[in-house]
């Protein structure tokens, strides 16, 4: 495994990751036994695709937004009756933030959405290197969008001519 994936995945607290050809989305992860870990479902993130995909990619930042690394990851889920359920999924509870409950009701909570087939753990772990930073900046335009706002007029507070000719008398 690539050194900067790992020190880069060990501070990461969210991850920017694309499924198939989806654009990539911003979810909160945790790395725990050289994978980054990723819940969703319901009650929890969204995340498309991510439980059926062998692989996606998965890009980390830095404390003030610029792009550390992307590398590839192959994508496993982890079910309650796993071995790595009970070792990682419980230190995954309490690396959450605002989980209702502490971590070993948390994780039971996600047992039982897991079961009934409504959420997924899934664990990403990187394959091969890391990707080429690019030249560009990868800034995508904005999206297509049938919002608009009418720009309001700008704010006066007195009439600039009455004031000139204050000033010239």
């Amino acid at each position: 495994m690539d050194a900067l994936v790992e020190e880069a995945a060990k501070k990461a607290a969210v991850a920017w990751i694309a499924v198939s050809a989806r654009p990539a989305k911003l979810v909160w992860c945790a790395w725990l036994g050289g994978a980054l870990l990723v819940v969703s479902g319901e009650g929890e993130q969204t995340l498309p695709g991510l439980p059926e995909a062998a692989t996606v990619e998965v890009s980390l930042r830095g404390d003030h937004g610029g792009r550390i690394v992307t590398f590839d990851a192959e994508v496993s889920t982890i079910r309650p009756d796993d071995e790595a359920w009970g070792e990682l999924v419980t230190q995954l509870a309490g690396k959450r933030l605002n989980g209702a409950g502490g971590a070993e009701d948390l994780a039971r909570a996600w047992a039982e959405r897991v079961e009934r087939g409504s959420c997924s753990v899934c664990r990403l772990t990187p394959v091969g290197g890391t990707a080429p930073m690019p030249d560009d900046s990868q800034a995508a335009p904005p999206r297509p969008t049938t919002a608009t706002r009418i720009p309001r007029r700008p704010f006066r507070l007195h009439k600039v001519r009455g004031a000139a000719k204050e000033r010239r008398s």
